[in-house]
């Protein structure tokens, strides 16, 4: 399966990638944000978070879910669930900030911010929360967290409608490949390039053209079937 990380291949692949991105942006943009006024990414999300208590989080998490079964229908409940349940995700023992990257304890809760997020996208909400969805971008695809390539790219669709710039472009196209969506990631991979200052432009696309290449030599090795 595509996402399966037990192949030697597949993590030298994802990981040539975020190291691609972490090029292309100095270092901002899968785990600080994404250009340059915005918010919700992990610095933002964690700052002052991991190894502190999650008791505060834990009952407005609780609040969140009542009200949610009180209102199914309402998007903006789910939306707020996925987002405090991204923020406890970040706290006490659910994330390490020595080592950058959620626990396990914390990937299982990221589950449940899926779960909340899908069920807010489930009822097509008019305008997309874009500072939501750049936080489902870190729970989704970030290093370390759910692996859901395909639920990023649409994440980082979002955040394209809302605030488009040449780096949340690029990420969108390097999500894409790493989905195995190259049609997808072609146009965002262009319209990245579109964007970028005209004398980073050869640059972007040559690190762009690299992620495709990782991108799709490691779906055709998770696609491989093993012995």
């Amino acid at each position: 399966m595509l996402f399966d990380l037990r192949g030697r291949g597949r993590r030298r692949t994802i990981q040539a990638i975020y190291l691609l991105l972490a090029i292309l942006m100095g270092g901002g943009l899968v785990f600080f944000g994404i250009g340059g006024n915005t918010s919700g990414g992990l610095l933002d999300a964690f700052k002052g978070g991991g190894g502190s208590s999650s008791n505060g989080f834990d009952s407005r998490v609780k609040a969140a879910e009542q009200q949610a079964t009180r209102t199914p229908n309402n998007p903006a409940v789910w939306a707020q669930l996925a987002h405090l349940r991204f923020q406890l995700a970040g706290t006490g023992d659910n994330y390490s900030q020595t080592q950058g990257t959620f626990t396990p304890k914390g990937r299982s809760e990221l589950g449940q911010v899926k779960t909340a997020w899908d069920r807010y996208l489930a009822l097509n909400p008019p305008r997309p929360d874009a500072n939501l969805a750049n936080e489902m971008l870190q729970a989704l695809g970030g290093q370390g967290a759910l692996g859901d390539y395909a639920g990023a790219a649409r994440a980082a669709e979002i955040v394209s409608a809302a605030r488009p710039s040449y780096a949340v472009y690029a990420q969108l196209a390097a999500f894409s490949y790493l989905a195995g969506q190259s049609r997808k990631g072609d146009l965002a991979s262009a319209k990245a390039v579109s964007l970028a200052p005209s004398a980073q432009r050869s640059s972007l696309k040559q690190q762009l053209d690299q992620a495709k290449k990782q991108g799709t030599s490691g779906a055709s090795a998770a696609n491989q079937p093993t012995g």
